[in-house]
Parts: C-alpha cells; structure tokens; sequence
C-alpha cells in the first residue's frame, strides 16, 4: 500500500498549508540546479527532482519553521537544502544498489551512467552546502552537515554489514538511523533553529523527526515483505533478493535452529538463492513472529514522533506532523 491509497492524506494537507512556501522552494530548486557549463547536471537532477516525488523532507522545514513562527525566508533556503541533500544521496544509492528504476521511472543512472550519477549527486551535495551557507546560521550549517556524514556513514555501514549474519539489531538501527532518520531529524531541527525558539522546542522537533524517520524506514523495510500479515503481493521479496538483513530476518535469524540458520546462511550469506525459498523464508519470519513484532517496533517510533509534537504549543502544523506519524504506520496497520 503506498501512501495515497489510504483515506487521511496529512501530506496533502500540509502541502495544501505551505502551497506558497512550496512554490519559492521549488523555484530555488529548479534555479540551483542549473548549470551553464555542464547541462547533464539539470537533465539527471530534473530527471528525479519532478518524478512525483511528495517533498515530506522539505515540508518538514517549511512546516517547523512556520509553526515556530518564522517569517523570513532562509526556511525556504533550508528545505531546498534539505532536498538536494536527499536527491544526492538517492542518486549515490541508485548506483551503489545497481537499481534499475525508481518512482516508477528508470534510474539516472540506467539512462544515463553511473558515473553521471555519483557526479551530478555530488553537485547537489555542493548546492546544498551554498545554501545552507547563506542562511548566515553556523548552528544550521553544523545540524545540516553531521547529517550529510551521518547518512554517508550509515551508508558504507549498511554495505559492510550487508550479508553478514552476525549483523545485530544494533547495527541495524544504526544503519536506519543513518540512512533515513538523520535527514528527518536534521530537517524538523533546522526549522526551529532558524526561528530562534527555546532549546526545549528544538529538542522536541529534532526528536519528532528522528522517531517518524525510524518508523518510516521500518515501514519500508515491513512492506518489503508483504506487511506484517506478509501477503505476498506485487514486488514482495526485493530485500530477500538483494540479500538485505532488515529487521524481521535479523530477528529470525537470531531464533533459528540449526536448519533454519542453514537456509540463511546459503540464501543471504551465500546468495545461492532457489525457487520456493522466498516462501520459506516468509513461512519462518511468520513462525517466528518477527513481521508483527516489526509491526509493533515501527508503531512504537510512530508514538514516541507524536508525543515529542505533543510537547509544541497549540497550532494547525503541529496536528498535522502528529497525524503524519499516524499515517506512516497505517501502511501496515
């Protein structure tokens, strides 16, 4: 289930709010991308930028900046930032996964190269940091850029542990926390720094958008295999096919007999795959209860996203950011 196919869409409802500070971040972007010298750079950027994508990083500034009050502009600035960051990193990530497409469509790096694509996401990663900049704010410019080393970090992590079935929890949540929720937190954050609030309220913004980050991954990663029920519909089993250790397997595996842990060992630290183990690899996450134990990890992350927005005073934006973490985690309700 994407997220349009439920009845509450928060995220339309937010865009539909921040409809004009939308339209200045996307001019800035359209702006920022270009480049006189090198024109694959918008070509690749434009490629992914205006593939649909729903902007839920960017809104999270605009909404955290707006809802603390700010009436400037570096917030627009900042979203931007926080876009091309994340367009970077899915243009490395694109490559690293040798993906064939994305949102639908093909991946840069399918139509053009790969070396176009770590280049041009490289680009982005330096428009980024030039935005950033000229919001005059050494507080934004140090969130924003332990958030870029962080995600790289959690990156080249996620590629050591990949396949290895001493991979634990731990490092599972460290590669997630990288990966997915730095970008979320450092994006609430800069949205209140920017505003000049009280410490209490950045504390709960950052908090707010780490925990809905972790539940979005662990959604992700729970739809990979067909939701907690584990129906298997369209697309189910990719992770199992890359050999990826996301949470319910890690957890199977750390329940496994001796035959069980034997079929892991050949399927995901072998990669000798064969037909019908997709199968009997959902019939042991199902044994071992592992799919709604992710289930409930994932809404444990939604609650804590929505008592760290309890903690913000009254306003339109702070129901809405609460609703989203509700919405993230109906996927798979």
């Amino acid at each position: 289930m994407s997220l349009d196919e439920t009845n509450t869409k928060p995220h339309d409802r937010l865009r539909a709010y921040l409809e004009a500070d939308l339209e200045a971040v996307n001019g800035l972007i359209r702006a920022r991308m270009a480049s006189e010298h090198a024109p694959r750079i918008p070509e690749v950027t434009a490629h992914l930028v205006e593939a649909g994508g729903k902007r839920i990083r960017p809104m999270m500034t605009l909404a955290a900046a707006r809802m603390c009050g700010y009436e400037g502009d570096a917030h627009q600035k900042l979203a931007a930032t926080v876009e091309f960051i994340h367009t970077a990193t899915l243009l490395h990530d694109d490559v690293v996964d040798e993906s064939g497409q994305r949102r639908g469509r093909p991946t840069a790096n399918l139509l053009w190269d790969n070396k176009s694509s770590v280049l041009v996401g490289d680009y982005l990663f330096a428009r980024a940091f030039q935005l950033m900049v000229e919001t005059g704010s050494l507080n934004v410019l140090d969130i924003l850029s332990n958030a870029a080393a962080t995600i790289a970090e959690g990156e080249v992590l996620q590629l050591t542990a990949a396949q290895n079935l001493a991979t634990t929890e731990a490092i599972y949540t460290q590669v997630i926390r990288g990966k997915t929720a730095a970008l979320f937190e450092a994006a609430t954050e800069v949205g209140g720094v920017i505003s000049a609030v009280p410490d209490a309220r950045i504390e709960a913004l950052a908090a707010y958008g780490d925990a809905l980050g972790m539940s979005f991954q662990i959604v992700d990663d729970l739809l990979d295999w067909g939701g907690a029920s584990g129906d298997m519909g369209k697309n189910v089993g990719d992770d199992f096919r890359e050999r990826k250790l996301t949470l319910p397997v890690i957890r199977a595996i750390a329940r496994a007999d001796e035959a069980e842990h034997a079929f892991w060992t050949r399927t995901i630290e072998r990669g000798r795959q064969e037909e019908g183990d997709l199968d009997q690899a959902m019939e042991l996450l199902r044994r071992h209860g592992t799919l709604e134990e992710t289930r409930d990890e994932a809404l444990r992350y939604a609650g804590l996203a929505q008592r760290a927005m309890a903690r913000m005073p009254d306003h339109p934006l702070r129901d809405m950011l609460a609703d989203l973490a509700d919405y993230v985690v109906a996927r798979v309700n």
